[in-house]
């Protein structure tokens, strides 16, 4: 992992050395806890910075035979868990973890050695001397360090966003050199507000959500007032995009007395039916996108994922903790439908796909050419390779039929969609990636590279790397 990892080509390597490696970085969807950029935490270990939410390198460790009192268990030391990671490390040649492992040792800690049970100790030490001593080292010490220059945390619309404005009052009155701690700005995640399969649930969350909004909810009326109260305090909080976490998308012809009806049967605890259910969050689906269009935000669509799939982990870990896998559902036509409504009715606003499921890569590619409207430049985006496909195929599969079927040159780039400080390096792999693409080309005679074509190249990886994300969103 020299200075041209993955650079096959001295094109590529021009590319990425001059016109991506020195660009700051937008970090508009991750999963950050805004707490701990607020305290500015220090972490305790390489343990509890690079493995305590990390369900890829978990899954890996189950993968190998690891114990999950290893890998998530209270009683096992911090070194312990390290030790089992580094164990499990040399058998994940060919998985992107290697690379990311390593990638992240170089660029944060400056190692250079190959993570493994004998350089375990030796590597442990030299982090945790690092996170311990050294005042750069923490929360916002590792963003500095990556050029991060804004960065969108995940938030419900109950969340009272309390960190955010404290640590923006802090930037603001700041006169150190953390007045370079890049911006933190929420976004808005609804997800709760439409998941009406479990009456409990739904009406415990709608409870909350009253008491956040100050809303008697009794009524589906007061329901959606209550979300456009919260949704235009996240707005005067500094929030310009929403997320979307689906299975599919859902686009079931609907009427208002139908949702009034469905509302209440679940607000009363009854059981909904599966097409009560799509209508439910047809309706939700529709609103948040018209909430989204008239505050001028960006509202992104991360589906595919099918969740939780071991339920005995489920109940004795929860969910997010490595237990979700890729998952099949027919919805260009649900997704055709959605889009078509809001454009019919000059409702669609700056819109991102993200698909999960590789097999559905064109069908994404090809919807975006539908609604494009000229109003915006690249206005509907498919987001860069997520979760199971963030890495270097899913990457450029992405990006190559992205190339064929729409326009690359528009690209929004990378995310880390991550809840690790050390995921930054997740830009540098796919900047890596994207020069590398090009300098092939033009190396196989495929670009030109000469005149204002070279000059074109180049902006191009300076536009894919930070300048379209820039002026993309606003921020």
């Amino acid at each position: 992992m020299d200075t041209n990892f993955l650079l096959q080509t001295a094109t590529a390597q021009e590319l990425y050395h001059r016109h991506a490696a020195g660009q700051p970085i937008i970090d508009y969807h991750c999963h950050l806890e805004p707490a701990l950029v607020a305290e500015d935490h220090r972490f305790r270990s390489i343990t509890e910075l690079w493995l305590g939410g990390d369900h890829y390198k978990w899954r890996a460790m189950r993968t190998n035979g690891v114990p999950e009192t290893l890998i998530t268990g209270s009683e096992s030391s911090d070194w312990e868990k390290f030790q089992a990671w580094a164990a499990t490390l040399p058998y994940c040649f060919r998985n992107p973890l290697y690379h990311w492992t390593h990638l992240e040792l170089k660029t944060a800690f400056g190692i250079d050695k190959l993570l493994n049970p004998e350089t375990a100790r030796e590597i442990y030490d030299a982090c945790n001397d690092r996170l311990q001593n050294d005042p750069d080292f923490t929360a916002r010490g590792l963003m500095r360090r990556y050029g991060v220059e804004v960065v969108c945390t995940t938030d419900d619309p109950v969340d009272d966003l309390h960190h955010h404005r404290a640590y923006a009052e802090e930037i603001v009155n700041c006169k150190s050199s953390n007045c370079k701690s890049p911006k933190m700005l929420p976004a808005w995640r609804p997800d709760k507000a439409m998941a009406v399969e479990s009456p409990e649930a739904f009406r415990k969350y709608v409870e909350r959500l009253g008491a956040a909004a100050d809303v008697d909810i009794r009524t589906f009326a007061d329901f959606v007032d209550a979300l456009q109260r919260r949704h235009d305090f996240f707005h005067a909080e500094g929030s310009r995009l929403s997320d979307h976490g689906l299975e599919e998308f859902y686009a079931e012809p609907y009427t208002d007395t139908e949702i009034d009806v469905i509302f209440n049967k679940v607000y009363d605890g009854e059981e909904l039916t599966l097409t009560e259910i799509r209508k439910f969050k047809s309706a939700m689906l529709y609103i948040f996108a018209v909430q989204d269009y008239e505050a001028g935000w960006t509202q992104q669509f991360h589906y595919g994922a099918m969740r939780n799939n071991n339920s005995r982990m489920m109940r004795q870990l929860g969910p997010d903790t490595g237990f979700d896998s890729i998952g099949q559902w027919q919805t260009a036509r649900s997704m055709s439908r959605f889009l078509d409504l809001l454009d019919n009715e000059g409702h669609l606003t700056k819109t991102i796909l993200y698909n999960l499921n590789p097999a559905d890569n064109e069908m994404v590619a090809t919807m975006l050419g539908n609604f494009q409207d000229g109003s915006v430049a690249g206005k509907i985006q498919w987001g860069s390779g997520w979760w199971f496909l963030d890495q270097k195929d899913g990457m450029e599969r992405q990006m190559n039929s992205l190339s064929l079927l729409g326009l690359l040159s528009r690209f929004v780039g990378m995310l880390t969609d991550s809840r690790s400080f050390l995921s930054y390096p997740r830009h540098e792999y796919f900047r890596r990636t994207l020069c590398n693409l090009l300098g092939n080309d033009v190396e196989n005679g495929l670009l030109p590279f000469t005149g204002y074509e070279e000059k074109r190249l180049r902006q191009m990886v300076e536009d894919i790397s930070y300048n379209n994300a820039k002026q993309y969103f606003g921020l």
